[in-house]
């Protein structure tokens, strides 16, 4: 076997020893972020080194294959496929970046605490669906992360016993998944499904919302008839009083509705400019960057105070940890996505395919049918990260705008992570910020996910069998 053919293997072996390294977090004591960003680096150095050897060949996002041989095009080429990766990263990384800083100023403004005076019920069940249905539209709008720990931060106001408020907490992750899968602005992966033309806001909001509210509702439904959902909440009277002593801000409602309001018209200037959507995403971040500029939160308030409420406070705030792992994780697999693997038949041709396409052919020619393997990504994507699997899912598969199996991509990437609580960000945040134990959650909570994940792809299968 001569290098032509040990590169490529040696590229996928690197990916997936990263891969497992950022899966082990927990237990290797060490954040993602280190293990992405050191793939990232290593994935380009290995196609660098071997492109510009001769070992390998390098294909850009329009099929265009080049060879080191080739002289000064190829090179060219080759910068501009980096250039194309390191570009289509940074749109996300931008819309992030500033649907992030919103969050964080309009919490800083206490904005957030308008939510919180909205839950009055003493009643468990009761407060089990006003949560998870604050959860599952508070979701679709500052994405399912920042509602699982807003809502979790109320949860410690509301409940005393924590044996009893890590059964919420953790229904919290299955609603606030299920409602940030059928949003673009929700979850990671249907934002870069958007950024990438694989879905439309509409497209998404009319396939999806159904089969996420069944996922939602289903394990709520039965764990409503749980015991430890029976009776009152036993609030502690240092709880009540601190609910009493909360006080709005003179801009907590104005920084709400203009935040929320920015973020939520993200999509329609899309529609209407045609133009990308972070750049939606800073005009909302300017427009609310302005509004806080303006306002004044307090009645005595000084130009010493104003730092407190800033925009520069709020983005000290924002998890820039989270923002270079998704900017390692998206370069590694832009990594795989420039390296020749191999010819395909596509309508009767040989073609050169990159190494996620020829991925998705013998995953095409394995099973029978496209529902099996994306049923496969979501339960995976409980086990390791869905950032890169959707990621890898949009190089893999050519479908047209809008198709079902990219709605159903939406879905089962958004959706599966519940199934274990290392599975997403939601989770995570909920298991760090609760202590919620991987092997509690597996035995109390993964069979109420996995049966919503499942009720809700039943779904798509009645909508197709009626359209």
């Amino acid at each position: 076997m001569d290098l032509a053919q040990i590169i490529p293997w040696l590229i996928v072996i690197a990916f997936v020893v990263g891969y497992v390294l950022i899966a082990t977090e927990h237990k290797l004591g060490v954040d993602k972020t280190v293990p992405a960003l050191v793939l990232a680096a290593v994935l380009w150095t290995i196609v660098s080194i071997a492109f510009k050897n001769g070992w390998i060949n390098v294909i850009d996002a329009e099929g265009h294959v080049y060879k080191f041989l080739d002289g000064e095009s190829a090179e060219h080429g080759f910068k501009n496929i980096l250039l194309h990766h390191l570009a289509k990263t940074s749109e996300i990384l931008v819309f992030l970046l500033g649907a992030m800083t919103i969050v964080e100023l309009i919490d800083l403004h206490r904005g957030f605490e308008i939510l919180k005076s909205y839950i009055k019920t003493n009643s468990r069940r009761k407060l089990l669906w006003v949560i998870g249905i604050l959860a599952f539209f508070l979701s679709a709008v500052i994405d399912n992360l920042t509602a699982t720990i807003v809502l979790i931060t109320l949860l410690r106001k509301l409940i005393k016993e924590r044996n009893d408020r890590i059964w919420y907490a953790s229904l919290i992750v299955i609603a606030a998944n299920a409602g940030g899968a059928w949003s673009p602005i929700g979850d990671v992966t249907t934002t870069m499904l958007w950024i990438a033309n694989k879905i439309s806001v509409a497209g998404l909001i009319e396939h999806v919302v159904a089969p996420s509210l069944l996922n939602f509702a289903v394990p709520f439904f039965i764990a409503s008839t749980f015991p430890v959902f029976k009776g009152y909440v036993d609030r502690a009277k240092e709880n009540e009083r601190e609910l009493e002593k909360i006080e709005l801000l003179l801009s907590s409602r104005t920084m709400l509705f203009v935040g929320l309001g920015s973020i939520i018209m993200v999509p329609v200037f899309k529609v209407v400019t045609h133009l990308p959507p972070y750049i939606g995403m800073m005009l909302a971040l300017g427009i609310v960057w302005l509004v806080s500029e303006i306002v004044h939160p307090e009645e005595e308030f000084t130009e010493e105070r104003k730092h407190l409420y800033s925009a520069h406070t709020a983005l000290s705030r924002v998890e820039m940890s989270s923002i270079l792992f998704f900017l390692g994780i998206l370069l590694a697999v832009g990594a795989l996505e420039s390296v020749v693997w191999g010819s395909i038949q596509i309508n009767g041709h040989l073609a050169e395919a990159n190494t996620l396409q020829y991925l998705a052919y013998v995953l095409n020619n394995i099973f029978p049918s496209q529902e099996i393997v994306i049923i496969l990504l979501g339960i995976i994507s409980a086990i390791i990260d869905n950032v890169p699997l959707v990621a890898a899912a949009i190089s893999m598969f050519d479908w047209p705008m809008d198709s079902v199996y990219w709605h159903q991509i939406a879905y089962s990437a958004g959706t599966g992570g519940s199934i274990l609580i290392i599975g997403s960000a939601a989770g995570v945040a909920a298991m760090g910020m609760e202590k919620i134990e991987f092997f509690w959650y597996l035995k109390r909570i993964s069979w109420l996910a996995f049966l919503g994940f499942l009720t809700g792809f039943i779904t798509f299968g009645i909508e197709s069998f009626f359209i």
